[in-house]
């Protein structure tokens, strides 16, 4: 591996706690980051992230493929490829999506994500 450079292609996916397909291309555990990660996520269709929150770290959203459904505390709002969601510590989050591709969108961590800074909690939706 190059310490200057990781190719997505070879960054292996894995299942975080709040359910989304991730591969980490930029972390402590694979690079010389310390202060922030940067991964994919990918939601295939028909499917949501679950609700959650991260006591410690910010994020920031990036779609670069499809579109679909952020709920960002108490807002529900559309997003599509191009749109960037900051997301601050503390805010109950998750994303869906409602289309018939792959939503894919690049998640900026800050500090690096760790499983044990994801809160889950109930989805708001469920309970209707």
């Amino acid at each position: 591996m190059n310490p200057r450079c990781v190719s997505l292609a070879n960054c292996e996916p894995f299942v975080t706690k709040d359910g989304s397909i991730i591969r980490e291309i930029l972390a402590h555990r694979n690079s010389s980051i310390r202060q922030q990660s940067l991964a994919e996520a990918t939601i295939p269709p028909g499917t949501a992230t679950d609700a959650h929150y991260h006591p410690k770290t910010e994020e920031i959203y990036f779609l670069v493929q499809g579109e679909g459904v952020m709920h960002l505390g108490e807002d529900v709002f559309r997003v599509r490829t191009g749109d960037a969601v900051p997301i601050p510590p503390g805010t109950i989050h998750w994303i869906e999506n409602d289309q018939e591709l792959e939503l894919k969108l690049l998640c900026c961590c800050a500090p690096g994500y760790e499983h044990d800074d994801t809160v889950l909690v109930p989805n708001p939706s469920d309970t209707d």
